[in-house]
């Protein structure tokens, strides 16, 4: 079976991918991804040698380069995508043009040629802001920004191509990921980051807002799970249990690099701030085996202690 991973030099993408050429599952592994600011090549540098790896610079809007590589590839993993929120705000017509045209490009393509599984990996994002209990699969969309919007627009793509065309399509949606190689925007990333260069932590808001966790690892075995377990046109939420509010989040950071919290700086809150993401993943556990293995205060040393030894890594990344 050939394997094809579009954004995979991002920080989830680079992880699956890595894990994907030591398994030796595959015939071959391809990745497709445009380099933007958090695509970075460096990220698979492991994986350059092995004769199954071949890499492909290029736009998922592109029509034509992407249908002349979805005829060689049996598998389709789309991790590609402008994730930022905040990016978002400030330019959401590059989040509707990559997100969503860009995904219609793809699973078309992927119908033209006969993949035999295409693999959306999505957002728990898109239900919304949650304020009791945990999302499902089933329940309805409620998107609160261009990113989340966009996203959602590209599940539903998606699936309409299981539905009318009869492609195995499988949506995952995952909550908040942390782990090394991620870009310094996102607050586990950004706030370890601004620590080790003596900067403060702006934390949005009152800090009250709250966000599941899970190491990028267990994302990617769940992605790995769906796979080789999941069913055609099925929707499968990954998550963790690990619930946080940001604030809280924040403290554990600060104990683990020994700061106390005069670190922090309250900044104003951004436009359509989602107060809670809750996941429930009990579908995964009971049609996949899925059960995320990585403990959060152990996985979030580690990720400190990556980003403490990999300056060379980070540096160049901040402005």
């Amino acid at each position: 079976m050939r394997l094809l991973v579009t954004g995979g030099a991002g920080f989830i993408g680079s992880h699956f991918v890595r894990r994907q050429v030591k398994s030796g599952l595959w015939q071959s592994v391809t990745v497709l991804d445009a380099l933007t600011y958090a695509g970075i090549r460096a990220n698979l540098a492991e994986c350059e040698a092995n004769p199954q790896f071949s890499f492909v610079h290029g736009n998922i809007t592109d029509h034509d380069l992407v249908n002349t590589i979805m005829a060689k590839v049996d598998v389709v993993v789309h991790f590609a995508a402008e994730s930022h929120v905040d990016r978002s705000l400030l330019n959401p017509q590059l989040f509707v043009e990559t997100n969503v045209l860009g995904t219609h490009t793809l699973v078309h393509a992927a119908h033209k040629y006969g993949v035999k599984q295409f693999i959306h990996i999505s957002t728990d994002e898109v239900y919304g802001s949650v304020v009791n209990g945990d999302s499902i699969e089933s329940d309805n969309l409620d998107p609160r920004s261009p990113y989340s919007a966009s996203k959602a627009a590209s599940d539903l793509l998606v699936l309409s191509y299981y539905s009318t065309y009869d492609l195995d399509v499988r949506v995952t949606r995952c909550t908040n990921n942390y782990g090394s190689n991620q870009f310094p925007e996102t607050i586990i990333p950004l706030f370890i980051t601004n620590l080790l260069r003596g900067k403060q932590l702006p934390l949005y808001g009152d800090g009250k807002n709250v966000r599941q966790w899970i190491n990028v690892e267990d994302h990617c075995r769940g992605i790995e799970l769906v796979i080789e377990r999941g069913r055609a046109g099925e929707i499968y939420n990954l998550g963790s249990g690990n619930e946080y509010r940001n604030i809280d989040l924040t403290k554990l950071i600060l104990t683990a690099m020994d700061r106390d919290k005069s670190a922090i700086e309250f900044v104003a809150d951004r436009a359509g701030h989602d107060l809670r993401y809750s996941l429930d993943y009990s579908k995964a556990i009971s049609e996949l085996g899925y059960q995320p293995q990585v403990d959060f205060e152990a996985g979030l040393a580690s990720t400190i202690e990556w980003y403490r030894a990999n300056p060379q890594w980070w540096s160049p990344l901040i402005k």
